[in-house]
């Protein structure tokens, strides 16, 4: 049930800082488990003996069936206690990531990354139902703060330590690693959470059918996604090419390329509480508008750079990455506050859907963009994708202004 209680004293009971948390470790174990193909891609194609474009299914695999899974599944996320429902979807993910780690040829991985990806393309979308169920919307900006660290905390801790284990024990053991977490994850959240069904109160007269029809033809829920497919725009079409970037343009060498992870993704820690909350104090909308133009300043920047030290690529990925950040965060927490309660299973699962698949089309669409004529030649157009992630950006801007509006007319009718 959403909180009433006044911003003053203490925010938070222990029990919501428990969720909080659980929730925090749960996207970490999702986004660590998503993203740590791509590091391990050195290890695996000679290992596999597989093309880079077979690779390049076992990757974009996850994102697809993450994204249909969600579809599939939003006509009965709003039919179920929500922490059933998550206990069953993570279930399904640990087995799946059980399955990679077991896998011995291409065909047995490219099924297992499928099978991660059907049950943990579901789980996010649960998690931020349960948020919004759980914390009001004054609040959610520093809920979603701490729970989209898990992000940065992936880069500091998961991508390195995983790579690094990799290279030593075999591909196998960062899946071995996840499966290990997230069983703890599961049993935590099996005895300490409690039911989240306030929702189940509000009496649907329609199938599972029917509700996902109706919440895709409600015409503000589709103003939103549209806004979701240009806020994955973004991410998707500079993170593919990031390393390369900076070790064929930019000149660094693959140390200094862990180096400005770890770095970045430090900062990044640091910058999501505390954007998180400034975008609680002074409006969500406008810390995604700053977010937004420091975002914008910085790719232009970055996406038109030659040879540069170390210490300058820093300043300016670490300055784009609080940007992006805050624009997440922000943006995240506007968008908890679209749906009916009735909806917000639906539409969360249908929101994370269509932002996996426009993500998996971002990244087709930069790999069109982006040239080079050879293994080790600098990437060109580089500069032209930067273009079309900052006019993304712009666009972006004037749809979560709707976003925004709806919002504050929403939160004024029920004041009323």
């Amino acid at each position: 049930m959403t909180q009433t209680k006044p911003l003053t004293g203490k925010i938070f009971t222990s029990y919501e800082v428990f969720i909080i948390a659980i929730l925090a470790i749960l996207q970490f174990t999702i986004v660590l488990d998503f993203m740590i193909l791509s590091p391990l891609g050195a290890i695996l194609i000679p290992e596999l003996k597989i093309s880079t474009a077979q690779f390049g299914w076992v990757v974009s695999a996850y994102a697809f069936s993450a994204g249909i899974s969600g579809l599939l599944a939003a006509g009965f996320a709003d039919k179920f206690d929500r922490k059933k429902l998550l206990l069953f979807f993570y279930a399904g993910f640990i087995v799946g990531t059980l399955l990679c780690g077991v896998a011995n040829n291409y065909e047995f991985l490219l099924g297992a990354r499928i099978v991660t990806g059907i049950f943990g393309g579901v789980i996010g979308s649960v998690s931020f139902a349960i948020i919004t169920d759980l914390f009001r919307m004054e609040v959610r900006g520093r809920v979603m703060g701490f729970t989209q660290m898990a992000f940065a905390a992936t880069q500091v801790l998961g991508l390195p330590l995983g790579f690094y284990l990799a290279s030593i024990f075999g591909w196998h053991i960062p899946f071995f690693l996840i499966v290990a977490l997230s069983v703890l994850i599961y049993i935590a959240i099996f005895i300490k959470m409690k039911p989240v069904d306030v929702h189940l109160r509000i009496k649907l007269e329609r199938n599972a059918f029917q509700h996902l029809i109706k919440t895709i033809s409600n015409i503000t829920y589709v103003k939103a996604f549209g806004a979701t497919v240009l806020l994955a725009t973004g991410g998707f079409m500079l993170l593919p090419f990031g390393s390369t970037f900076g070790i064929n343009n930019l000149e660094l060498t693959k140390g200094q390329i862990s180096i400005l992870y770890f770095v970045t993704g430090a900062c990044s820690i640091i910058a999501g509480p505390f954007t998180g909350k400034l975008s609680d104090v002074i409006g969500k909308y406008k810390i995604f508008v700053i977010g937004s133009i420091i975002g914008m300043i910085m790719v232009l920047i970055y996406c038109n750079l030659g040879v540069t030290p170390l210490w300058v690529v820093i300043i300016i990925n670490v300055i784009l990455f609080i940007g992006i950040m805050a624009r997440m965060i922000a943006a995240t927490a506007l968008m908890t506050a679209i749906p009916e309660p009735a909806d917000r299973g639906a539409f969360m699962g249908i929101n994370a859907s269509i932002q996996q698949i426009s993500g998996g089309i971002a990244t087709m669409i930069a790999g069109i963009i982006v040239v080079q004529k050879s293994e080790h030649a600098a990437l060109e157009n580089y500069g032209l994708l930067g273009y079309v992630v900052v006019g993304a950006m712009l666009i972006t801007i004037a749809m979560m202004y709707m976003i925004h509006h709806m919002v504050d007319q929403k939160t004024k009718h029920a004041n009323n």
